[in-house]
């Protein structure tokens, strides 16, 4: 053979098979682009001399990371769609006198084509939209940018490599199921999946146990920290439930709906249950796909829209005050007098304060039994749920704060809770008991607590000595690892944002060179490494999006095809025996509808069934107003459906031409 025999019968092999190869490579053009163009973003040196470009950066590096193993799997699944369709040709050339080796050659010139094509245009495309991401970026944290292209030579390197090594495996597994194959069950690979499917009731069950389990976790889970794990759980049990379901228990319903004869021997029921019964086992795997991938969909975009649009209230809530001075101190006189330095600066500078909060605490963690708190080393292994972090506070200094004049007996605490609500009318905390005069609505701002993942109570004490009592014994239970008694100063400013970044340089500065003890926030400072790791997210759940978006569409248009060549016999069939052109093909139009939206629908019922779970997670980044996140939800989901919608036209069009013809 001529040493250009298979090269030019690769190139017309993908040239005849347009329809398949074509939306293949537009999809690994388009994950090669992203890949790259995430990839370089995390290495962009302009992040490196932004607040929060840090944050930013190792964002982006996750989300590469996670682009990369999603192209992998991705790459295979729709290669092996576009494999099933070439098998029948393998077959008829290996007849005709190709051997395997020849075949394994074609394909690799097959691949090689693909591969080359696929990172040159992702590539330059990357190369292309990188600096507009970049730009977009920038404008989402909020920050200045200096002109200038950037290419990373490092993202290239990776992306090639990566890319590379996708496809040799992509062909090692293709020459692999070629040479594994007789030339017979090459030409019958198109079919395979016509008998009709044995039904698997323990498997169905299984699969209503598993999904039933995940629903159970995600609606009972409170404690936001034990959502984290379980949520990992919930999620992979939801996935095995969704794949048994659709191959198993689909088989099942439509099998019990076949032996109802009232509903079954009707013309358009009885051609959609049949034809769904014999089709379901094939298409039971990308069926499943679609609607996890869609379900992905819906809670990244969701989750990280809501974040972006709720991210001022999240702020607000991390950082109640303008400036937040926690003093860590073991004497008071030098708390105080690291705060008289602060008072000094304020004047100095002529900072506008506002409004000013100050109070002495002490805070502890804690087992809750009850109505009873237990203060002890916590054992790694305990549930979350029984953890909970305590914050004593003198009554003067909650009253001077809030402008009240609430009097309370030696026995008698006010409590505030800020996740988990302490419903009980007895606070018994060492050897103490309480009786809780009042269940606060709000407290004083402390952005620490706000953010603690485990839940806490307030607990407003009758006065100083109380809480010095309790302060000797919380040193005795825990030694080493006690906590001292801590001060809490907080105020706003009028002052602009160039005057509080100022300021704060300067606090930090004196307590720095005094050697004063103590953590100190500014809403300023802070909020561009806010934005900058919220962006990241946001940025990444986009990404993310587009991403299973493309995946769903292909598998779609794919599962469109294959459906069509198979259906295109049906049709001829249908109609020898008597059935109009309409019937048959109101018939076949119902048995696709069916099936293509039933992903969707049940994608919905997942997103429902991990909301409550999905808004404990939320709770971890301080975003309590999840009104964002329904709002966000619902309008993603009609977007969804809108862009799902046109996918089935679009696609819809290509099989009704292929069984038409």
């Amino acid at each position: 053979m001529s040493n250009f025999f298979f090269p030019k019968l690769a190139a017309r092999n993908i040239k005849k098979n347009s329809k398949t190869y074509i939306p293949y490579m537009i999809s690994c053009i388009v994950t090669v682009t992203m890949f790259y163009i995430v990839r370089s973003l995390s290495l962009n040196p302009g992040f490196n001399i932004m607040v929060g470009g840090d944050t930013l950066a190792y964002m982006l590096t996750f989300g590469s990371v996670v682009v990369g193993i999603f192209a992998l799997i991705f790459l295979f699944y729709t290669n092996s769609f576009l494999l099933k369709r070439r098998k029948k040709e393998f077959g008829v050339f290996n007849i005709l006198g190709m051997e395997k080796s020849h075949l394994a050659k074609t394909i690799a010139w097959e691949n090689f084509y693909v591969m080359i094509i696929s990172i040159a245009g992702g590539l330059i495309l990357g190369i292309a939209l990188d600096k507009a991401m970049y730009l977009l970026l920038a404008q989402l944290i909020e920050v200045e940018i200096r002109l200038g292209f950037f290419i990373s030579g490092k993202a290239i390197l990776t992306t090639i490599f990566l890319f590379l090594t996708i496809f040799f495996l992509i062909f090692l597994n293709a020459v692999r199921q070629v040479r594994m194959s007789n030339p017979i069950d090459l030409l019958n690979a198109g079919n395979v999946g016509e008998k009709e499917p044995k039904t698997k009731i323990v498997t169905a069950m299984l699969g209503v146990v598993f999904v039933g389990t995940g629903y159970y976790l995600a609606q009972t889970t409170i404690n936001p920290v034990t959502a984290i794990p379980l949520f990992f759980v919930a999620v992979m049990l939801v996935i095995i439930g969704t794949y048994m379901l659709f191959t198993a228990g689909s088989i099942v319903l439509l099998k019990a709906l076949r032996k109802n004869k009232k509903y079954y021997y009707k013309t358009k029921h009885f051609i959609s249950v049949s034809g769904m019964i014999y089709r379901m086992k094939q298409n039971a795997v990308g069926l499943s796909n679609i609607c996890i991938l869609s379900t992905a969909v819906l809670i990244i975009v969701s989750s990280t829209c809501s974040l972006i649009f709720g991210m001022d209230e999240i702020g607000q809530t991390r950082y109640p005050n303008d400036f937040s001075i926690y003093v860590n101190e073991e004497s008071t006189e030098k708390s105080q007098e690291g705060l008289d330095k602060v008072h000094e600066l304020q004047q100095q500078m002529g900072l506008d304060v506002v409004q000013e909060t100050q109070y002495s605490y002490f805070s502890c963690s804690s087992v809750k039994t009850g109505d009873t708190f237990t203060v002890e080393r916590i054992d790694p292994n305990i549930d979350m749920n029984d953890i909970a972090n305590l914050i004593f506070v003198p009554l003067d200094d909650y009253n001077t704060f809030m402008g009240t004049e609430t009097v309370l007996a030696d026995d008698e605490v006010l409590i505030y809770s800020n996740r988990m609500a302490f419903d009980y009318p007895v606070l018994k905390v060492f050897d103490k008991e309480y009786q809780v005069k009042e269940t606060l609505d709000m407290f004083m701002g402390n952005g620490k607590v706000a953010s603690n993942a485990a839940n806490s109570h307030f607990i407003v004490l009758p006065n100083n000595v109380q809480m010095q009592e309790l302060y000797e014994k919380q040193k005795e239970a825990l030694t080493d690892i006690a906590s001292q008694i801590r001060y809490y100063y907080g105020f706003d400013t009028n002052s602009n944002a160039e005057t509080q970044q100022t300021f704060y340089d300067a606090v930090a500065n004196v307590y720095e060179v005094n050697g004063y003890q103590a953590t100190i926030e500014s809403k300023v400072a802070e909020r561009t490494r806010f934005i900058g790791m919220y962006s990241g997210l946001f940025f990444i759940g986009i990404f993310l999006g587009i991403l299973f978006i493309m995946a769903t569409a292909l598998i779609i248009y794919y599962k469109q095809i294959s459906e069509g060549y198979e259906d295109k016999e049906r049709f001829v069939i249908m109609q020898k025996v008597g059935m109009s052109r309409q019937e048959v093909k109101g018939a076949i139009r119902s048995q696709v509808l069916t099936m293509f939206f039933l992903p969707p629908i049940l994608a919905g019922i997942h997103v429902i069934a991990a909301y409550s779970m999905i808004t404990k997670l939320l709770v971890l980044v301080n975003l309590l107003n999840l009104k964002f996140f329904i709002i966000c939800t619902i309008v993603c989901f009609l977007a969804f459906m809108l862009m799902y919608f046109l996918v089935y036209l679009l696609t819809a069009r290509t099989y009704y031409k292929i069984v038409s013809k």
